[in-house]
């Protein structure tokens, strides 16, 4: 089915493909869809409902029907054929269904890029080729995509723009567009979603050849991330087909597309061909056709054929057959390829016309989808029949065909932007076309989606079901829900549910076009981040001290942080014993720098901060440092942490490490969508300081040794205060907060310096056994001063009052987030779960943490089910302090059950625990300060 004189593509070279078990060949420049058809193969696959055979039905990704299975290069299913770029040694199938994923993933084949530019151009048509010129001319950034291997859009060589040959016209421009060092012209680029504020989305295909010794073939996916100041939509338009009876076989195509194939491809897809058409495009189609050696029919909807191409057709006497409809089709047995086309004349008689071709043309649908995706409203266009851009929108601009301009000349001169359009020569002028939707027949056996196999009984049968919205019966049938998203099918289903619902297109309107554009495949998504990669590693400055030091690490908010250092022949549990008497009875010292570095500044400053926490920041004195809890408008503990006041305008807010990022996306929130009018401003400076708490009753020694200018009796340097000093010349702050109820000293120091003040403070408290201790032990001393971990200790559901922290609930405030959700009747449940602590009674059994809470059962057996449950452990650990394990739980009422002894289901054993305070080391707080 090639003709000679025809096509693009590389005929001097031949490739080996396998589709559906059988060898075929093809050239360079084609797709696996035009090399089928060159084949003479038209059918590729099933339908996925009723089995029916389904072929090509259009020659690029408005394709609703041809969907294959590639195995080889790389296994990769639900791709289309018409925009598989054909590649020596393709092996691919037929799909009536779902296809096959790799069992490897192969990480190298994706990838992503970002991009800002001034302007965005999408589509490299004549339209977005003059955009994008006129962009690179002004100086711009420029970006342009096109989704084909090759620009040019739809043009097919044969139109001359400015007197010669219009591929002559899109090499010019290309080539004087990379002269231009900002212009990124990437072909073989799908923008396929578009958001707020100039955001774009593409995926590039690319094919790489391993060279002759190698011929295997290497495709990759890239993700374009763009944020453009204007795009320009120069996507052009997609042609509609029309509704019939049996409209969904092999060998019924758009009639665009049929041309496509002949000039892009050399292909002509039938011998014997009809043209079904109610607009003046499909003629240049039939005229081509019948050019390259076919036999055509036109079956022309309207009275009379435009004159111009009622001429070209008497020309090459192709007949033309007036006031005519294509009812139905007759299929050949075997492929079930279209045999014939049954037509209806004007006087109402039937006639057979064999073909082996049916190219249709219903119209055109500007390809608003981009417009669309940021709620560009979509008007309809009687003239056009169609939706087109309806509105005005900030920052971007639609052109061309996309726009509704159909003629070469007006998208000339849109894509211009205000420079001399060039002109288009012997462009005949359009006539009126005929809006034909669907012709009268049977509705079961009409095709509106033929992907998802849904007719117009099944949109008869939504309507009947009382739907009126185009988005429910889209919901309801399917119709549009598929790999193509609605491009044929989706004006024709708003079209038909008015023509049975009795109202105007216009009124009933058309679903809202969401992305993707084109299928992407989730690993293009995800690129390399996944394994190892999926979530972004961070690590500290110490970190290779760490490793050195042989600790085992564990994962908190994407940091690694030690979580004990074992010695030969530790376990975990031995060593964390160990770690925790060393704090305890001398000094130890932690890497605290992942906990959250929030720099507020600013006029308002404080002003946010009593917003924020529940208890008063704006009263904090410059040089101290005070606890706080945050909280959701809930009322429910969120994060906490303590402050700084640095300056009158400046603090520094610490969170935890895992809620670092959260509660500095919460304060933005807050500052620019609620409180506008506040001066204030907000950084993360998590990783541009390191923190060490030196923590222990000989921690004192060690900072007065380091630090020798700096007076740290309490006296002097009392608890929750900070100092700034320095070691040899680099500033260091120090703050006396503890975790751990242990007299302790925070000290901070620029990231670059950590592993040298790591150093000398190890050295410095070498004599008195200072020992690095990890997130573990740190645990473990928190836990038994009854100190929360936010996430661990709390579930969403807890108020600071449940965790025995009304003491941090401002009383002279007059409102922070949270506070009206206090004197809720829940919130004052005297009932509510509150921390407290857990002994079990046995002082041997660690009881796991989630285990549930429940009454003490006095025969030793859980009640018969359901078993009321009175809380939950949220934590528990072994002690060297108390020489027992113990545990923190949330349980009903649990502030007035202390000195009960409940039972904890472990197993199939009943664990009995008294309830303790939460604080079970040092209640009268005097190891504080040494």
């Amino acid at each position: 089915m090639r003709v000679d004189g025809y096509g693009r593509i590389d005929r001097s070279r031949t490739l080996g493909f396998t589709f559906d078990g059988r060898s075929y060949t093809g050239h360079p420049g084609d797709t696996l869809a035009s090399a089928l058809l060159a084949n003479g193969v038209h059918r590729i696959g099933s339908s996925v409902t009723l089995g029916r055979p389904r072929g090509i039905s259009a020659a690029w990704s408005e394709d609703a029907t041809g969907l294959v299975q590639v195995e080889e290069p790389f296994p990769e299913p639900m791709l289309l054929a018409t925009t598989v770029e054909l590649v020596d040694g393709l092996v691919a199938r037929g799909l009536g269904g779902q296809g096959r994923l790799a069992e490897v993933a192969d990480t190298a084949r994706y990838d992503r890029m970002h991009h800002h530019v001034d302007t965005l151009v999408v589509g490299a048509g004549p339209a977005g080729l003059l955009a994008a010129r006129a962009a690179a001319r002004r100086g711009e950034r420029v970006a342009l995509l096109d989704d084909r291997p090759e620009p040019g859009g739809s043009l097919t060589g044969t139109e001359r723009i400015d007197g010669r040959p219009s591929r002559e016209f899109v090499a010019d421009v290309v080539a004087e567009l990379a002269t231009h060092p900002e212009v990124a012209h990437l072909q073989r680029t799908t923008a396929f979603g578009r958001y707020d504020d100039g955001f774009v989305l593409a995926l590039q295909h690319r094919t790489d050849h391993l060279g002759a010794d190698a011929p295997r073939t290497l495709s990759r996916q890239r993700v374009h991330r763009i944020r453009a100041g204007r795009t320009v939509i120069a996507t052009g338009a997609h042609e509609r087909p029309i509704v019939f009876a049996d409209n969904d076989r092999p060998g019924i195509l758009l009639a665009a597309s049929a041309r496509d194939l002949l000039h892009r491809y050399g292909v002509l897809a039938g011998r014997e061909v009809v043209v079904f058409t109610g607009d003046d495009a499909a003629y240049a189609a039939a005229v081509d056709l019948a050019d390259a050696g076919a036999a055509v029919t036109v079956v022309e909807a309207r009275p009379q054929a435009p004159a111009h191409w009622a001429g070209a057709a008497a020309d090459r006497g192709i007949p033309v057959l007036t006031g005519s409809l294509v009812a139905g089709t007759e299929g050949a047995p075997g492929d079930g390829r279209v045999s014939a086309a049954v037509v209806t004349g004007a006087d109402g008689a039937r006639t057979v016309l064999g073909c082996d071709l049916l190219a249709v043309s219903g119209g055109w649908n500007p390809t608003a989808h981009l417009f669309s995706h940021v709620r560009g409203t979509l008007a309809y266009d009687p003239a056009l029949g169609a939706f087109r851009p309806g509105e005005d929108l900030d920052g971007v601009a639609v052109v061309g065909a996309a726009n509704g301009t159909l003629d070469l000349a007006g998208c000339l001169r849109e894509g211009a932007s205000g420079e001399r359009p060039p002109s288009a020569d012997g462009e005949p002028e359009r006539t009126p076309g005929a809006i034909v939707w669907r012709v009268e027949g049977p509705h079961d056996r009409q095709f509106v989606d033929v992907q998802r196999d849904a007719t117009v009984a099944d949109i008869a049968r939504a309507v009947g079901a009382g739907m009126r919205s185009a988005e429910h019966v889209k919901r309801y049938t399917t119709i549009g829900t598929a790999h193509d998203q609605g491009k044929t099918s989706g004006v024709l289903a708003s079209a038909i549910t008015a023509e049975l619902l009795g109202v105007p297109i216009e009124d009933l309107g058309t679903t809202t076009f969401r992305p993707p554009y084109t299928p992407v495949a989730f690993a293009a998504l995800a690129g390399r981040e996944r394994g190892q990669l999926f979530d972004p590693v961070r690590t500290t400055a110490l970190h290779a001290w760490h490793v050195g030091a042989g600790a085992v690490f564990e994962d908190v908010g994407q940091w690694k942080r030690p979580r004990y250092y074992p010695r030969p022949g530790e376990d975990m549990e031995a060593a964390v014993l160990r770690e925790c008497a060393a704090v305890r009875d001398g000094v130890g010292i932690l890497d605290g720098s992942t906990l959250g570095k929030i720099d507020v500044q600013g006029r308002d400053a404080a002003v946010l901060l009593d917003r924020v926490y529940t208890n008063m920041m704006s009263n904090l004195a410059v040089g101290r440092v005070r606890y706080g809890v945050m909280c959701g408008p809930d009322g429910m503990v969120i994060d906490d942490g303590t402050v700084l006041r640095l300056a009158e305008d400046r603090f520094t807010v610490i969170t935890t490490t895992g809620g670092a990022a959260k509660i500095l996306d919460w304060l933005e929130e807050w500052v620019q969508t609620e409180w506008p009018d506040l001066r204030v401003h907000l950084a993360s400076v998590t990783e541009q300081w390191a923190v060490f708490p030196v923590v222990g009753p000989r921690s004192r020694h060690v900072i007065s040794r380091l630090f020798a200018d700096l007076d740290v009796s309490n006296d002097a340097f009392g608890f929750m205060c900070w100092r700034d000093t320095e070691l040899d010349g680099v500033p260091v702050r120090v703050a006396r907060i503890s975790f751990s109820g242990e007299l302790a000293y925070e000290v901070n120091v620029n990231a670059w310096y950590a592993p040298a003040v790591w150093e000398r403070l190890l050295a410095a408290g070498e004599k008195h056994g200072i020992t690095p201790y990890g997130t573990e032990t740190m645990h473990v001393l928190r836990a038994e001063k009854g100190y929360p971990i936010i996430g661990q200790d709390t579930d969403g559901t807890v108020t600071p009052h449940d965790l025995g922290m009304a003491w941090a609930v401002s009383k002279k405030k007059s409102d922070f987030i949270g506070k009206r959700s206090f004197s809720r009747a829940e919130n004052t449940d005297p009932l509510r779960k509150q921390l407290v602590g857990l002994l079990p009674t046995d002082a041997r059994t660690k009881i796991p943490e989630g285990s549930q809470v429940v009454e003490f059962c006095p025969d030793g057996a859980l009640p018969a089910p359901p078993v009321p449950m009175l809380g939950h452990v949220t934590s528990s650990y072994r002690s060297a302090a108390l020489g027992r394990p113990f545990a923190l739980a949330l349980v009903k009422g649990g502030r007035q059950r202390v000195g009960d002894v409940v039972h904890v289901p472990v197993g199939d054993a009943l664990v009995p625990a008294e309830i303790t305070s939460s604080v079970l080391v040092d209640p009268e707080g005097n190891r504080r300060d040494g």
